[in-house]
């Protein structure tokens, strides 16, 4: 792709009346170029068994084709049409709690082999119709999948089987996760017990792990069948989405893409596609950060080092996400900033019933222009005019954050808190990172590459291989900088724990060690309390940068610093006020020989190449207008075309964007 991906999700099987013609027209007066279409109506296209009806999907291809504009087919699977239900109620996810009833999404078994049959039906069918007609740019496969916590009877077959193969006997799987303890071991593959009633962490989070394996199988047995028909220059992609932050009333429909996904991991899925694609959902108004944009992005680019879709982000969205004006381009940009080769709303039009009635598209329910609709105008004009400098973006970050299922899994587990989960963890991490403007990929472990790195952070990095800690402490001592949080380096891959010091293996390496944790009431560093959790760190020869203030802990350590080899290597024992793990962050960067700006958030600076030429965003979070020093010693802004030298003032309005090329 060479421009710039702009458009929107559109369904015209949800309209009240036919508006096709007119919905082009506005798209292309927006500056779009791309739709995503068909991956929510199956029994739109297939009303009946084994009876298609592709007409709807053949008028919005005629159309886009009339209007020079591109789409995206999505394989319609995440939700079901009633006659399948009927024929087979089966094909309904059995969870923990019982067997789901039917009628919202992403509530089928997806190893059912009747599930599995219709599926590939309508996907054959699908893409067979679709994949030679021009305006076809490539294929979405399902949406926003995962494993919907099957606890049904094929699924947990199939895991006994995985069982068998990978451990051959059940006294290894009963050494493995030492299951002899609650008399829980086997000696009979015949006496494996329902999953539903396990009370190992170590199987327990095993069977998550090959749910999630079993949701990437069924992205790539997608992937598979609709490669056989796809044109070589159409792309496979998927909307990968986050775990989900809520807040308020306890509604699907309050709350925002947050951190890890527990329910598929990216990175094995990642197989599946040849461009990765994303959904992001994110705080606007006055709670606008730009934090869930950037961590999205971080995390989506790092899976194949390249360019990714925004495949579905909010235009105005509910009662908390209308954007200020200002916002929306600000989305926009920010999006680009982290890597992204361009997105599309979620939706075009706001829906007049069903579930998501309440979700404001870009268009209201009226259907005709409005603020958020004018925004967008000037998003694409912009996108026209000066895409072909911006496109394809390049960052070569040199700090990673380490992230991990298997960690995410033991923390469900063994919370450190009852308010603290792992992406509490993994979020004040990379939220104090983003802040400080030091870039980061976020790396899932078993995707690390050590050398590509200057700074690898590691929050709570619970289970580890050995594989692991070794290739952390030969980064180290080569030269590397490593900074660990509490709750890392305590686990094998089986979540049996390490019978030795912690951290486990790298206690030389970090120069200190801990025996016991304890609950941090009435405990401060530096004046500041701390909270949910608190190693008693005990230096050897590693230099104290904290020590808890406590009567009875004040003689263990709560942060600190080792010279190892030629790198050093921080821990941070507690939850730090973010301010306080800011300051070590910065010693850490420091070490590592990364420079952070002088610009603090609300500022962020997000830098990269293009065709060679260094961009740098400056993206603007805030309504009180300012200036920025330019730090480049020459730079050109891209939309005003005005250049700034070294230490000249940048005015910054409310919400705003510059781009900065350096000369």
């Amino acid at each position: 792709m060479c421009d710039l991906v702009f458009g929107a999700a559109y369904y015209p099987e949800y309209m009240p009346y036919d508006r096709i013609k007119k919905d082009i027209e506005m798209m292309k007066k927006a500056g779009m170029n791309t739709l995503r279409i068909a991956e929510s109506t199956w029994s739109s296209l297939e009303p009946e068994d084994g009876r298609f009806d592709f007409s709807y999907i053949d008028k919005v291809l005629e159309a886009a084709k009339e209007g020079g504009m591109s789409v995206i087919v999505g394989t319609p699977t995440y939700a079901l049409p009633p006659w399948l239900v009927r024929k087979e109620p089966e094909i309904m996810v059995e969870k923990k709690e019982g067997r789901a009833a039917y009628g919202s999404r992403q509530l089928m078994d997806i190893v059912h082999p009747v599930f599995r049959f219709h599926a590939e039906r309508v996907i054959r069918n699908l893409a067979e119709h679709t994949a030679g007609h021009e305006a076809v740019i490539g294929f979405q496969i399902d949406n926003e999948t995962k494993h919907y916590g099957n606890y049904g009877k094929y699924a947990q077959e199939l895991f006994v089987k995985y069982l068998r193969e990978r451990f051959g006997t059940t006294d290894a799987l009963n050494r493995a996760f030492y299951l002899n303890y609650w008399s829980n071991a086997i000696h009979s593959w015949d006496d494996f017990p329902d999953m539903r009633g396990c009370c190992s962490a170590g199987l327990g989070s095993c069977y998550e792990a090959f749910l999630r394996s079993l949701a990437a199988e069924y992205l790539k047995w997608q992937a598979g069948l609709v490669a056989e028909y796809k044109r070589k220059d159409q792309f496979i992609t998927h909307n990968f989405d986050f775990a989900w932050k809520k807040f308020g009333a306890e509604i699907a429909q309050d709350g925002y893409s947050y951190g890890v996904q527990p329910d598929i991991s990216h990175a094995e899925a990642s197989g599946a596609v040849s461009l990765m694609g994303t959904d992001i959902y994110h705080p606007t108004q006055d709670e606008l950060t730009g934090a869930e944009i950037a961590f999205g992005g971080d995390e989506i680019r790092c899976l194949k080092q390249n360019n990714y879709l925004v495949l579905e982000t909010q235009a105005q969205g509910f009662k908390n996400w209308t954007p200020y004006p200002g916002q929306l381009r600000l989305h926009a940009y920010s999006h680009l900033a982290s890597g992204a080769a361009g997105m599309l709303y979620w939706n075009w039009h706001s829906i007049h019933n069903g579930y998501e009635a309440c979700w404001m598209g870009l268009l209201s329910h009226d259907l005709e222009e409005n603020e958020a609709y004018r925004e967008a105008c000037q998003i694409g004009k912009e996108w026209r005019k000066f895409g072909g400098q911006i496109c394809h973006l390049k960052k070569e970050n040199r700090v990673a954050v380490v992230v991990d299922n298997g960690s995410l899994d033991a923390l469900r587990w063994y919370p450190p808190d009852k308010d603290l989960c792992y992406n509490d963890i993994v979020r004040w991490v990379y939220d104090s990172l983003y802040e400080l403007n030091i870039e980061c990929d976020i790396v899932d472990i078993s995707l690390l590459k050590p050398e590509r790195y200057r700074m690898i952070v590691t929050p709570a990095l619970y289970s580890v291989s050995e594989e692991n800690v070794r290739a952390l402490e030969q980064f180290v001592r080569q030269g590397g900088v490593l900074m660990s949080t509490f709750r890392s380096f305590v686990a094998d891959r089986n979540l049996s724990i390490y019978p030795d010091k912690k951290p486990h293996g790298l206690t030389g390496c970090f120069g200190m060690t801990y025996r016991q944790f304890t609950e941090p009431d009435r405990i401060t560093v530096e004046g500041e309390r701390v909270r949910f959790f608190a190693e008693l760190l005990q230096a050897k020869e590693a230099k104290t940068l904290a020590r808890y203030e406590h009567r009875y802990w004040g003689e263990y350590d709560a942060v600190t610093r080792n010279k190892c080899g030629e790198g050093s290597a921080y821990y941070v024992g507690t939850y730090l006020e973010k301010e306080q793990l800011k300051k070590y962050l910065l010693m850490a960067a420091a070490d590592a020989c990364i420079e952070a700006p002088a610009q603090r958030w609300p500022v962020i600076v997000k830098s990269g190449t293009a065709d060679g030429r260094k961009l740098h965003y400056i993206l603007h979070y805030s309504e009180e207008c300012r200036e920025m020093e330019c730090p480049y010693e020459k730079a050109a802004e891209l939309f005003s075309g005005k250049i700034y030298q070294k230490g000249e003032k940048i005015p910054l309005r409310d919400w705003d964007v510059k781009i900065l090329e350096e000369r």
